[in-house]
């Protein structure tokens, strides 16, 4: 039926302007067309908002023309799912190949800088050699930082260098369900077959999501060996380092940690900048560059909302049909994120824990082992994880390089006593509200 969506979409092309067709079409994804209705994904609520008030009947009207049935329209967001999923159904999780990969996630739209750049040259090594030195790849780094961009980009640079090897290409919710299914309908043998014959390259994406979950690691970790003993790839991705992601077996993070891994940090102002005039430059943008060093300024770590501001950018000027300016720009940020403070430093939040117990700035980043100056260093740490994107690792360093795991025993020890004494669950809450933003 994706077909019907592709004869509507040029039936509309011709209804309306070309800025316009580019502006509110071109970044739908159809989801499927079934009982006399249309699910189609877009980008995010203004967007969905937008569509529904202007461009429905329009979608309706070109629908019937095409198949004299009368189409419902249903819009999903990006980050949504249906709701209603029938559980005969195959989940998804099944052999993906080029045309399951991402289009717009390429090597060539994949903006390198030095908080990406061994992630970057990691991913390119494996493309011209799979299952070689760079077996396994384990990415890691907060949200919408580039994680999956790369995991599409090294399935399609592999795929354009042997279109017959085999791509799989999936998160770890699809390899859960996928399992869930096979043994529900006693499959077993198909799913293991699948993966340790049929399968070339294993690109996994998030995959902390399978932490506690007991039969879907087992399972992973006798594929994995598997592959590697065959000298076939594998990269999977996470926003956690292997030791930090909870409640995953230790001979997975093992596994994990036998490898290269590669740490995507936040980029900085000039990656930004990048982004987005690449990002313009791909979707036919006029981004002046005082627009783009605003928006680059007040987004601080994630690409997906950096994105995001520039599409909904684009499309006010297309809607005002007004080229995007300085004050066009400041005031979608207003409406759209309503100037969002920034999330604290770690220096900001050790000088409101030390202010707040009168010790020096000093003792919480010394080896200083009393309790008058312990405690509020745990604190601080603890403050740390909650408020910020920082990894364990990151944040014992800024604590006079303490080891990752000193970090994780204090932000422990910090969420038990919370638990047994309100007067300190009182005391951390006015330090974090007044540092949240």
């Amino acid at each position: 039926m994706n077909d019907l969506w592709e004869r509507s979409l040029e039936l509309t092309r011709e209804r309306i302007k070309a800025q316009n067709f580019k502006t509110w079409f071109e970044p739908i994804n159809f989801v499927s067309a079934k009982d006399n209705t249309l699910t189609l994904k877009v980008p995010n609520k203004f967007f969905k908002h937008w569509l529904t008030e202007n461009y429905s009947s329009i979608i309706t009207d070109v629908l019937f023309d095409l198949t004299s049935v009368n189409y419902n329209i249903k819009l999903l967001i990006s980050n949504e799912k249906e709701k209603k999923e029938k559980i005969s159904n195959k989940p998804r999780g099944h052999l993906r190949v080029k045309g399951n990969l991402n289009p717009k996630y390429t090597f060539k739209n994949f903006v390198v800088g030095s908080c990406n750049g061994i992630a970057h040259a990691h991913s390119m090594a494996i493309s011209k050699s799979p299952g070689g030195k760079h077996n396994p790849l384990f990415i890691y780094g907060g949200v919408g930082l580039g994680k999956t961009h790369l995991l599409n980009a090294i399935g399609h640079e592999v795929l354009n260098k042997n279109s017959n090897l085999n791509v799989h290409y999936l998160n770890s919710e699809e390899f859960m369900n996928e399992l869930i299914y096979s043994i529900r309908y006693d499959k077993m043998n198909n799913f293991r077959n699948k993966y340790r014959n049929s399968c070339g390259i294993l690109l996994v994406d998030d995959i902390q999501f399978i932490g506690g979950k007991e039969r879907t690691q087992d399972e992973f970790f006798h594929i994995f060996n598997y592959l590697y003993d065959s000298r076939r790839q594998i990269v999977v991705t996470s926003d956690n380092f292997p030791k930090n992601i909870p409640q995953l077996k230790d001979r997975l993070k093992s596994r994990f940690e036998s490898g290269l891994i590669a740490y995507i940090k936040p980029p900085e102002m000039e990656t930004k900048i990048a982004i987005l005039k690449k990002k313009a430059e791909i979707d036919e943008i006029d981004l002046p560059n005082e627009v783009a060093i605003f928006l680059a300024s007040r987004i601080k770590s994630n690409i997906r909302e950096l994105e995001g501001c520039l599409l909904n950018l684009a499309a006010l000027s297309s809607i005002n049909n007004s080229p995007i300016t300085l004050d066009l720009a400041q005031e979608i940020l207003q409406n759209l994120l309503h100037y969002k403070k920034e999330k604290p430093s770690i220096e900001q939040i050790q000088k409101a824990v030390a202010k707040y117990f009168n010790i020096k700035l000093s003792d919480l980043t010394s080896n200083k082992k009393t309790k008058p100056i312990a405690f509020p260093r745990q604190i601080s740490m603890y403050i740390c994880r909650k408020l910020t994107d920082y990894s364990f690792p990151e944040i014992g360093n800024k604590f006079g390089g303490k080891d990752h795991s000193t970090v994780i025993h204090a932000v422990k020890k910090i969420e038990s006593k919370i638990k047994e004494d309100p007067i300190l669950e009182n005391n951390i809450s006015l330090l974090t509200k007044n540092l949240a933003p």
